[in-house]
């Protein structure tokens, strides 16, 4: 699977059934090529303006299936919550 085909699926929380988003980046260990973590933008700042200044920064542990359509994770949804600080 190739990372457009990542960011085309929305994710879902199974344990409270919360849409967070699309995949907007991964983490990948660049020693073995394996699939480390998905980064879902939070919610935007302002009326969908100006970014996000959190995302979802989700271990490859806590993805339970991977759909057609949307991508199924089991996560706190406030510990999965990171500090967007830019780069």
């Amino acid at each position: 699977m190739r990372l457009c085909e990542l960011r085309q699926k929305e994710v879902i929380n199974c344990r409270d059934c919360a849409r967070l988003g699309f995949v907007g980046d991964i983490e990948f260990n660049v020693t073995t090529g394996c699939l480390e973590k998905i980064i879902v933008p939070g919610p935007c700042k302002f009326f969908g303006f100006f970014g996000s200044e959190h995302e979802y920064v989700i271990p490859w542990s806590c993805i339970r299936q991977i759909g057609p359509d949307i991508i199924l994770v089991d996560i706190d949804s406030k510990s999965s919550l990171k500090e967007n600080h830019g780069c």
